[in-house]
C-alpha cells in the first residue's frame, strides 16, 4: 500500500468565506498537509449518526481524533467546571463512535489533544477540567518539553526529550482501561497515551504535532496503516 487513507474528524461550526456565512465542517489544515507529508492521503470526516461510524472507519486505513471542544464532563461522570467550556454533544458522540470503531477494527488510531482525551474518556477514565501552563494568549500555542517513557511506542518513535506546540487547558486525571501513560510534561501532566496489546497502533498526543515540523508521530500513524510493524 503506497498511500494509505488517513480519516481526520472535523469541527461543525458556522465559518465566514467570501459573502457567505454558513455552518461548515472545519479542522486546521496543519493536519491533512501532515498526513500529506507523512505519506499518507487525507480525508476529512464531518460529524455525523454515530451508528454509521463502523462503516466510515471500515473504508480507512488510519484515523486522526483532532483536537477542539472540552468533552462533556458527564461522559466521565462529572459535573462542569467553571472554566470548562461548552460542549460539542454531536461531535463528543460521533469521535467516540469512530474510537470504538478503529479499537474493535484494529484501524491505527492517532489522537491529538482532546482525540487523547476522548480515547482515555472512552476507555472509563475521567479528566482534570482545569489547569494552568499549556497554553499561551487566545490562539497562540505554548512550547513546553515533554519527556517520553522508553520502551513504548511513543518512546521508539521520539526517543529524546522534545520540544512541543500545545494549547489545552484539561488533561488526564485517572487513566482508562489499559492504557498505558509513554510521555510527561515536566509538570507531570500526562502527554501521551498508547493501547499496547492486540489492538495494533492505539496512539494518543495531548500537543498539537500538526501545528510544528516534527511529523515523527505521524509518520509512526501512517506507517502502521501501511501495515507496517512499529520499530522495536
Amino acid at each position: 500500500m503506497s498511500q494509505p487513507l488517513i480519516g481526520i474528524s472535523t469541527y461543525q461550526e458556522e465559518a465566514r468565506w467570501g459573502v457567505w456565512t454558513l455552518p461548515a465542517s472545519l479542522v486546521p489544515a496543519g493536519y491533512p498537509q501532515q498526513v500529506q507529508r507523512s505519506g499518507g492521503l487525507a480525508a476529512l470526516l464531518p460529524p455525523g449518526d454515530p451508528a454509521t461510524a463502523a462503516a466510515a472507519v471500515a473504508r480507512l486505513d488510519g484515523l486522526v481524533i483532532a483536537g477542539g471542544a472540552d468533552v462533556q464532563p458527564a461522559r466521565y461522570g462529572a459535573e462542569p467546571h467553571p472554566r470548562t467550556g461548552p460542549p460539542a454533544l454531536d461531535r463528543d458522540a460521533w469521535e467516540l463512535a469512530l474510537i470504538e470503531a478503529a479499537l474493535a477494527g484494529g484501524v491505527p488510531l492517532l489522537g491529538i489533544c482532546r482525540g487523547l482525551q476522548l480515547l482515555n474518556v472512552a476507555l472509563g477514565g475521567t479528566l482534570i477540567q482545569h489547569l494552568d501552563g499549556h497554553a499561551g494568549a487566545p490562539g497562540v500555542f505554548e512550547q513546553h518539553e515533554i519527556k517520553p517513557v522508553p520502551g513504548t511506542l511513543l518512546g521508539r518513535t521520539l526517543p529524546e526529550p522534545v520540544t512541543v506546540p500545545t494549547y489545552h487547558h484539561q488533561a488526564v486525571d485517572r487513566i482508562g482501561r489499559g492504557l498505558l501513560v509513554s510521555a510527561y510534561a515536566e509538570d507531570g501532566t500526562i502527554e501521551a497515551l498508547e493501547l499496547p496489546g492486540a489492538y495494533g497502533f492505539a496512539l494518543a498526543v495531548q500537543w498539537h504535532p500538526e501545528a510544528g515540523d516534527d511529523t515523527r508521530v505521524m509518520d509512526a500513524l501512517v506507517a502502521a496503516a501501511r501495515g507496517e510493524s512499529p520499530a522495536e
